[in-house]
């Protein structure tokens, strides 16, 4: 398909190879935007025992043991995509401090009585102020410089509190990356931020014999140094003789940046004629973790922590997929050890067989030769693995986990996100709602192959799962497009295993009322 605009000129040429890109991957981009992606097709969710392991307590404790002993031997690690901005948390806050030159509860009451949401959300704000554990910064700040945050909560104003909470006069709480927002109290004069959860968290499944705890970031170049002073003072708070934190940080590339382009699928310029181009989704970050070369690696967001007295079953249940994901990585070097050997018969290709289709629901096609079977096989199970972590749904916006149709007639198990799906197919519309499980981005990460090494992880995407979403910059709309996700395309390709984990080990904070939920209070 031929895609009108996609010239470069010398200077978008100079720009683009700027960049670690080619003129032929940009190129490639703006034909994606022109031909859109296909939706996946459904074949039903993937539920308890019908594609979602539900684990007894027999096997925890047998996939615990298993797990410690690799972790003594320091495989594994943790993987934290933490380049988030805090301003998405005070979205709401941010907009009604700019409209209104008063905020008064009295007025966002009658408001909120008479069904406006977001005076309904303003008013929990106002209800919940004191409960937040940066209140103590935001009051002292104010007391610099003469005001009174108890008595203006008590006059029900607020406009400056918001003022001192949001913008430069005061904490500038937006500006900031959202992993040193304070999100925990523990008592008047100590709190902790995701990045000291983070950490504490992991000293009790990823300590290994000598202490060692290996913890990775991906940062926001713009934050870089804030945060890495920011880390290294929280790791000074629990670091120790048996607690030794190797922390290391990357940023996405902007080889993986993707250009944006107008409505008619032309490239974007800004107002000095420059391309556009933007991130591309944390699905770009597969580099990054690629360029780990790691073992056994945890995947967890930066916002889903929780404080230190409602976390034993995280830790349990960490200990335990990684257990799981083990076991499997045992038994696939297993068989594949057998298979590559030169007297691999009928009983070893049966063996392995019986192995992919109970535990990683893969069928061999009918009608092979043997030798057909075990490069089958043997391709089939030489593949990085994943354990995913799957809570049941209640109502928490977001992918799940289903049984997809792939376009050879075989069906996966696949990470599915709602804009992957033709939502205007009744039958397709039916299968997404009748999910039962939702991914709350926990996962454990197979990294390596039968010999010890890393495999290419880019080899294992389907490039066909990209997304466009319509942007706005300078007053003027945007296509923008994101790769495929970390955990949803760029992972297609992996041995895939679901099991369910409780609900209790996931408590995100996307905005800024969730800190008000009882999991992140004291």
């Amino acid at each position: 398909m031929k895609v009108q605009g996609a010239v470069f000129r010398k200077e978008d040429l100079e720009q683009i190879r700027g960049m670690g890109l080619t003129p032929e991957k940009v190129r490639a981009q703006i034909e994606a935007f022109a031909k859109g992606f296909p939706f996946l097709q459904l074949y039903r969710p993937c539920t308890a025992q019908d594609g979602i392991k539900v684990l007894a307590t027999e096997q925890i404790i047998q996939y615990d043991e298993i797990f410690n002993r690799a972790r003594l031997c320091g495989r594994a690690m943790k993987f934290v995509p933490a380049s988030g901005a805090a301003s998405r948390m005070f979205k709401l806050l941010i907009a009604f401090n700019k409209a209104r030159k008063t905020v008064s509860e009295t007025e966002v009451a009658a408001m909120a009585e008479k069904g406006d949401p977001d005076c309904i959300e303003m008013l929990r704000f106002i209800k919940g102020v004191k409960k937040f554990p940066f209140y103590e910064d935001l009051r002292a700040v104010m007391d610099r410089d003469g005001f009174s945050a108890e008595k203006l909560i008590e006059a029900g104003e607020f406009k400056e509190i918001l003022d001192y909470l949001l913008t430069p006069r005061g904490l500038n709480i937006t500006s900031l990356p959202k992993g040193v927002i304070k999100f925990h109290s523990y008592g008047k004069s100590r709190s902790r931020t995701p990045f000291e959860e983070q950490i504490a968290e992991a000293i009790h499944y990823l300590r290994d014999q000598s202490g060692r705890i290996r913890i990775h970031f991906t940062i926001s170049p713009e934050y870089e140094e804030k945060v890495k002073d920011h880390v290294e003072k929280a790791k000074a708070l629990f670091q120790g003789p048996d607690a030794v934190f190797i922390l290391t940080f990357s940023s996405q590339s902007s080889s993986t940046d993707t250009i944006a382009v107008d409505m008619e699928n032309r490239p974007f310029r800004d107002t000095a004629g420059r391309l556009v181009f933007r991130p591309g989704g944390h699905g770009a970050l597969l580099e990054n973790l690629n360029r780990l070369e790691g073992d056994i690696v945890f995947i967890k967001n930066i916002d889903n922590v929780l404080p230190d007295h409602r976390r034993e079953d995280t830790y349990l249940y960490k200990r335990a997929l990684g257990g799981l994901l083990l076991w499997l990585q045992g038994n696939v070097f297993h068989h594949l050890e057998h298979l590559l050997a030169r007297d691999s018969g009928d009983r070893r290709v049966d063996e392995a067989s019986a192995f992919a289709e109970q535990h990683l629901s893969f069928l061999l096609p009918k009608g092979l030769s043997r030798e057909e079977k075990r490069n089958c096989l043997v391709s089939r199970l030489n593949r990085p693995i994943r354990v995913c972590g799957m809570v049941r749904n209640e109502g928490e916006p977001g992918g799940g986990p289903f049984w997809v149709r792939q376009e050879d007639g075989t069906v996966s198990r696949q990470i599915v996100e709602a804009s992957q799906v033709d939502m205007s197919s009744p039958g397709q519309r039916e299968i997404w709602e009748s999910s039962t499980h939702f991914n709350p981005v926990d996962l454990v990460c197979a990294l390596r192959d039968y010999q010890g090494k890393p495999f290419a992880l880019e080899k294992f995407t389907n490039p066909e799962t990209g997304f466009i979403s319509i942007k706005s910059v300078e007053g003027r709309d945007l296509k923008a497009l994101e790769v495929p996700g970390l955990w949803n395309g760029a992972m297609a390709g992996w041995n895939t295993v679901f099991a369910e984990v409780p609900l209790s080990t996931f408590s995100p904070v996307k905005t800024l009322h969730d800190l008000l939920r009882k999991e992140h209070q004291p």
